[in-house]
């Protein structure tokens, strides 16, 4: 059963959208044209109880009634007269009625709820057993789903909460209007698909709550950073179709965060120390205090200004928070928080030799852009108290934490320095390499920002940190481009067979087509029709004498003769047309090209398949990747594909037909190249590492590569698929409407 609401209603009914996930009988369905709906229901009281069948309390209707008359009040003596009552009630009580939650608790929930009013007068502090209680409701994840759904709802993403709950994404404490989140990428390299869930998230929740999203580029360390990285960043995000409310760096607050760094000095929150790196790490592992930690704040100005000068003594010193040396969390036991570096930045230039670290640096920003919501994923858990440490310490705004599990793959690259190595020894085309996890690399592949979207969205909250497979996100990806992909048709050329219709056209003919069977709006091509076609060696060698086949889009015919070499390859076939047969009586339907003649050419071009870089699911922190690399990770294929092809942009999606998804990625020595989409199916995925690599479904030789790999430059993904190709005449000689797969 679905309870059908509209998110435009006012009050919006949080009761009836609660107890219809608390009781689990029924699911959300947004549809603005239903005010509210449940089995012939519409009035939300009603709909509770029928929900609910038995009454949880006498006192259940006494409350039922007190939630609707709470929910029209407007004048705040009224209101607040009303939470005193509810606040003496809920002085030695949990719930409304009973030891446990009910009906008349979520009626009661859903009144607050949908009256701003009362939930403002609340946040005064007034009534602490009231508003226990309600926090208590209104952290549950069944009233965390019914926000989250209303407002994906009003983002116009509408959901049933069935896929809502699956992630039961939601902002503690957020309010509409006034979230604000931000992320901040190191401007080091380029970003990858980890990267693209925490870009994803950030936008996702800042249109949720109709807020705003801040890129920031967390400059603060000039030894790896460099301006080109953050306008590849910016393409990146472009790439994810993620689009910040504004740009800022951390180097934008350099003069305040150095005036907080003395502000902490000064307090007794830090000092400057020159403790050798690795007595340090074992100090610290330890639970050992610096020989420096109770120096005093004149001494460690000094040192402070040492650094700031970049001098020679200066770089021996670096400045540590004085938070803890033997707190049982490590990161709390006196963190650095500012190290002496005298190599320019690349936006600062030489104004600055001290620059503060990520940890310090990242909470203070967040404090003073005004995020209110900081999503990091949980391998940052530990760090979470020393980030509310530094807030605390310097007396600025609280920022809220949101945890999500980092994303991981198996036979996947993440590191930036591993990633480097491959680079670095010619093993790829470079980081838009579609062997590589980073966003180019995808997207070159072929995953689409919606598939990306929503493979992000359902990892949601899950803490585990876990190494998924790839099955799952090109699954989605094929659900995504099977309807937008037009379909061509290719051959390859390796023993590719000549047929001969003995009753074919005695000139080539031309017929209009749809590009896509079951979608018009993809467009037409063109197919020629000539007594002279090409199929490919494996359906050729499939064929008996006198068994009657499909050639798609054309109609049946019969085997008549074959030849066949020494080897056993087929070199030519003898077909007659039987247009008349009936192409549901044939088990084989084939892909066939017209050859090549004076009016028509075909097109040259080469089907690319990848396997994974390495040949181990997991490297561990130990593993040298030098010792885990797949022998040979790219394989081509020369075909040919109809002439249509021809119209197509760099970026493009179809679908070869009985071959599967492809990206076409330009074009290399007059041939045209298109990139294998994985869809998700075991057999596209399995490692290739020691087997015998396919094309699936056809399986064909891999073509050996002598020659050096062609170089290709990133290009811009704007368009899904292609435009229409002019169309020609069309012939009344072949049956072609319902012959297909």
């Amino acid at each position: 059963m679905a309870l059908t609401l509209s998110s435009k209603q006012t009050p919006f009914p949080y009761a009836a959208a609660a107890v219809a996930l608390w009781s689990g009988k029924a699911e959300l369905v947004f549809d603005e044209n239903v005010t509210l709906e449940y089995n012939g229901l519409s009035d939300e009281e009603q709909i509770v109880h029928s929900l609910v069948q038995v009454e949880d309390s006498s006192k259940s209707p006494a409350f039922f009634a007190l939630a609707k008359n709470i929910s029209t009040l407007t004048v705040v003596p009224q209101i607040v007269t009303a939470l005193d009552t509810l606040d003496d009630h809920f002085t030695y009580r949990t719930f409304l009625t009973g030891h446990s939650l009910s009906s008349a608790d979520w009626m009661l929930w859903g009144a607050f709820r949908g009256n701003s009013r009362i939930t403002g007068i609340l946040r005064n502090n007034n009534h602490p057993h009231l508003q226990r209680w309600f926090s208590h409701i209104d952290s549950l994840e069944t009233s965390q789903n019914v926000q989250t759904s209303l407002a994906a709802a009003k983002a116009h993403k509408a959901r049933t909460t069935k896929t809502a709950a699956s992630f039961a994404l939601g902002l503690a404490n957020a309010e509409d209007g006034k979230v604000v989140t931000r992320f901040p990428p190191e401007p080091s390299g380029y970003l990858h698909i980890g990267h693209a869930k925490a870009a994803m998230l950030n936008q996702y929740f800042a249109k949720m709550y109709n807020g705003k999203l801040i890129i920031r580029f967390d400059d603060t360390n000039p030894s790896k950073e460099r301006t080109e990285f953050e306008e590849t960043i910016l393409e990146d995000l472009q790439l994810l179709d993620v689009h910040g409310d504004v740009v800022t760096h951390t180097s934008d607050h350099f003069q305040k965060l150095y005036d907080y760094a003395i502000q902490m000095i000064k307090s007794g929150h830090a000092y400057a120390d020159d403790t050798l790196q690795l007595q340090m790490r074992d100090e610290r592992m330890n639970g050992i205090p610096s020989s420096h930690r109770n120096d005093s704040v004149e001494s460690n100005l000094e040192r402070f200004g040492w650094m700031s000068e970049g001098s020679t003594e200066g770089l021996r010193w670096c400045l540590r928070a004085k938070v803890s040396f033997d707190n049982p969390n490590k990161a709390m036991r006196d963190p650095v928080i500012y190290r002496c570096n005298v190599l320019p930045h690349h936006r600062t230039g030489d104004k600055w030799k001290v620059y503060p670290t990520y940890d310090f640096a990242c909470p203070i920003v967040d404090s003073v852009e005004g995020v209110t919501h900081a999503l990091r994923t949980n391998e940052y858990r530990d760090r979470n108290p020393q980030y509310e440490w530094m807030i605390d310490a310097l007396g600025l705004r609280k920022v809220h934490i949101w945890d999500f599990s980092r994303l991981n793959f198996i036979y996947t690259l993440l590191s930036k320095r591993k990633l480097h190595w491959f680079v670095d020894q010619g093993l790829v085309r470079g980081w838009d390499d579609p062997r590589f996890a980073t966003v180019r690399g995808i997207r070159r592949r072929g995953l689409t920002v919606e598939a990306l979207r929503q493979f992000m969205l359902a990892q949601g909250p899950s803490q585990s940190y876990v190494s998924l497979e790839w099955d799952q996100i090109w699954a989605m990806n094929k659900k995504i481009i099977d309807p937008i992909a037009p379909r061509h048709w290719a051959i390859t050329t390796d023993k590719m067979v000549p047929v001969t219709l003995t009753n074919g056209p005695s000139t080539a003919e031309v017929k209009t087509l749809p590009k896509h069977k079951k979608n018009a709006e993809i467009g037409e091509k063109k197919t020629v029709f000539t007594s002279t076609i090409l199929l490919e060696q494996e359906d050729a060698l499939s064929f008996d004498d006198q068994e009657e086949i499909t050639l798609m889009d054309w109609g049946n015919a019969i085997v008549r003769s074959r030849t066949q070499d020494s080897d056993g390859n087929i070199t030519s076939i003898s077909m007659e047309l039987h247009l008349e047969g009936d192409f549901r009586k044939t088990k084989k339907k084939i892909t066939w090209l017209a050859q090549s003649s004076s009016t028509h050419t075909l097109a040259p071009i080469v089907l690319l398949d990848y396997d994974y870089l390495i040949t181990k699911k997991k490297l561990e922190e130990n593993d040298d990747v030098a010792d885990f690399v797949t022998p040979e990770t790219e394989f081509r294929i020369d075909a040919v594909a109809d002439a249509n092809v021809a119209d197509l942009k760099k970026g493009d999606i179809l679908q070869f037909e009985r071959k599967g998804y492809y990206i076409y990625d330009g074009e290399v020595d007059g041939k045209k190249e298109f990139i294998c989409i994985p869809d998700g199916r075991a057999a596209s995925l399995a490692s290739k590492a020691g087997t015998t690599v396919v094309t699936e479904p056809l399986p064909a030789e891999p073509v050996a590569v002598e020659a050096p790999v062609p170089v290709t430059t990133m290009y811009h993904m704007d368009q899904i698929y292609a435009g229409n190709v002019e169309t020609g005449n069309v012939t009344k000689m072949y049956k072609v409407d319902n012959v297909y797969l």
